[in-house]
């Protein structure tokens, strides 16, 4: 049977927003990676069958389809083609699943996925409100054929994770401790390192070397607890939500023809990828029907599974997840998640896959397995092995 295998990956560290990297061209913030990517495997950029880079809001510096423009402004070999792709949050995951099956259908043998994502440049949902200045309405939720199917109701990230909050019973303080550790945990590994091998340091134009994400707050529940909500008379309040941020991130997928033919090293196989949908207005519940659905298929359960990361977009996201599939938190976003690191949106599924290749090489686990709620009721899962 054919397999995909992850030969290396890296990333830049997370800007915050209007923060070191807010000035970089997107095209330049994923070249960084991409570049990164090509000179650490030493693979013949020549050889690459495809570039499949994830992005939303693909409007101003993330136009023209960026993947394109990313590789030629790393220098690298014009025949060699591109492509943009947007799943929501979960596009530059969707990439690594496009590029594994074009391995596993014996069409590609070397195809680098990842995304970029720069939310100080290009502010989120951008895309969706552009429209109005030309007299267009806002998507979906105003079409016709939606409000037929779904009602005239207000679709809004910030009310899904309300609704989910709600009906979990998950208080602000159990949200608030989550973030917290969150924060806890990502100071603690970036002071221990443990994401080091994983960064490609920005050098700017001024010549400042940047190499350490920028997100992670000093913080404390007090002062958590004086924020006001963003839904009025809600529980969610910024401080248990992601933080907007400026990343890329680029993997290499190979298949065992193009390892041996390029003599690569690879350091994790694809074991599983599927994707689900959900109650799109609900929208961020998907990933408890798509973690049911890869552990049904592939015939693993929760405790077969040594690191799990589910990204944080909000924490009560992730805490009705693990209450609703029994996910022990103490082997969830072990080194912090979106909340404390940020979660530039077409870069973060290969920005956890490669911290999630990186922890389990680290503690000597054997999977992992990645998962993300997205626009439209969606989520991803990818359940990696370490070699």
């Amino acid at each position: 049977m054919a397999e995909a295998y992850i030969v290396d990956a890296v990333r830049t560290p997370v800007g915050k927003r209007g923060g070191a990297l807010a000035t970089v061209h997107s095209a330049d913030l994923a070249a960084h990676s991409i570049a990164a990517l090509v000179r650490r495997t030493g693979v013949d950029p020549g050889a690459v069958d495809d570039v499949i880079l994830g992005c939303c809001d693909t409007i101003g510096s993330q136009a023209g389809d960026v993947a394109r423009t990313a590789w030629l402004v790393a220098g690298l070999p014009d025949h060699v083609p591109g492509v943009t792709i947007d799943r929501q949050c979960g596009s530059s995951q969707q990439a690594v699943h496009f590029a594994a099956q074009g391995v596993l259908s014996g069409t590609q043998d070397l195809v680098v996925a990842g995304g970029v994502q720069n939310m100080s440049a290009i502010p989120i949902s951008a895309a969706m409100l552009v429209g109005q200045q030309y007299g267009f309405s806002t998507p979906f939720a105003e079409s016709p054929g939606w409000v037929e199917r779904f009602g005239d109701v207000e679709v809004s990230q910030f009310n899904s994770a309300e609704m989910i909050a709600e009906r979990w019973a998950i208080s602000r303080q159990d949200m608030e401790a989550f973030a917290l550790a969150s924060h806890d945990r990502a100071r603690a590994a970036i002071a221990e390192g443990r994401f080091t091998n994983e960064i490609e340091p920005v050098t700017l134009a001024d010549g400042t070397v940047v190499d350490t994400d920028q997100c992670p707050r000093e913080t404390s529940l007090e002062k958590m607890a004086g924020l006001q909500p963003l839904v009025p008379g809600g529980r969610i309040t910024a401080a248990v939500a992601s933080q907007i941020c400026d990343a890329s991130s680029a993997m290499l997928i190979a298949s065992e023809r193009g390892i041996a033919e390029h003599a690569l090293n690879p350091r994790a196989r694809i074991h599983h990828l599927s994707v689900r949908g959900d109650d799109p207005v609900w929208m961020l519940t998907g990933p408890i029907r798509a973690t049911r659905h890869a552990l049904e298929k592939t015939g693993l359960s929760i405790d077969d599974i040594d690191l799990f990361e589910c990204n944080e977009a909000f924490a009560s996201v992730v805490l009705a997840w693990e209450e609703e599939l029994g996910v022990p938190h103490d082997k969830v976003n072990v080194n912090g998640g979106g909340i404390a690191l940020g979660h530039p949106i077409g870069a973060t599924g290969t920005r956890l896959m490669t911290t999630l290749l990186n922890e389990l090489e680290r503690t000597g686990g054997r999977y992992g397995l990645q998962t993300m709620c997205e626009g439209g009721g969606q989520a991803n899962v990818t359940i990696i092995e370490r070699l």
